[in-house]
């Protein structure tokens, strides 16, 4: 990862923050996006010379096209982005949800995702390759009650994974999802506040930290994952954690 460039969406916390700390440490100049612009700033200047910070909404397409072509701009090329900015609001049965916050999750969850893809992939094929991943989630197989908004985004967002795979792969881009599990972040307290399905039961003990998605993003990045293009990897699997070096 010496000298790469990699965007990351949703990097204020969680995931996308371990991931910013992660991909700096592999030697990687990372672009840090989110909504939340003052925690961005922060964060970067925590990480120090290599890190930039853009406020962006991933729901807007301008938004993203402008942050992707300022880190063009300001670090000549982008060779990873992370589709990693999600929402888990509303949590809701269907037949309550708002429709307003329901349609703004798909915008985030599902959307997003597109937008990043739409604005990586001319860049990364005029560069001659790159690496686009999604992250992804158990909801994306099996339906939840409460999360039909997290549920529905992110099938959508897998599949729109394997088709960018299949119309990418032979222009040299490496594309692929990561499926966690549960993570120990923030999102993890709305789940366990509203009470509601299996998922809110869990024991704070059964989740993972956020540095194992964030390291195993920096693998995925590295040829040793190229059997997995095209695919979603799951840290679930006792042998992707051997992999990574999560677990002997």
């Amino acid at each position: 990862m010496q000298g790469k460039v990699v965007v990351i969406t949703g990097a204020s916390r969680g995931i996308g923050a371990a991931a910013a700390r992660e991909f700096a440490r592999a030697g990687a100049r990372v672009a840090l996006l989110a909504r939340s612009g003052h925690e961005i700033a922060a964060l970067a200047e925590d990480i120090g010379a290599g890190a930039m910070a853009l406020t962006c909404d991933v729901a807007d397409w301008v938004s993203v096209q402008a942050a992707a072509q300022t880190v063009r701009a300001r670090m000549g090329r982008i060779d990873v982005w992370i589709g990693n900015a999600g929402v888990i609001d509303p949590i809701a049965r269907i037949e309550a949800a708002d429709p307003g916050q329901w349609a703004d999750a798909i915008g985030v969850n599902l959307t997003g995702v597109f937008h990043g893809m739409r604005a990586a992939i001319p860049i990364m094929k005029e560069q001659g390759g790159g690496t686009i991943i999604t992250v992804s989630s158990g909801a994306a197989h099996t339906p939840l009650e409460g999360w039909s908004a997290y549920c529905a985004g992110k099938a959508g967002a897998a599949m729109l994974t394997r088709a960018a795979h299949l119309e990418e792969a032979a222009h040299g881009l490496r594309i692929m999802g990561l499926s966690p599990g549960t993570v120990a972040t923030e999102m993890q307290v709305k789940i366990r506040d509203s009470g509601v399905n299996p998922v809110s039961q869990l024991d704070p003990s059964a989740h993972i930290p956020a540095d194992w998605p964030a390291r195993a993003l920096v693998w995925m990045c590295s040829p040793a994952a190229n059997n997995w293009r095209g695919q979603e990897i799951s840290l679930r699997d006792e042998t992707i954690r051997r992999a990574v070096g999560l677990i002997r």
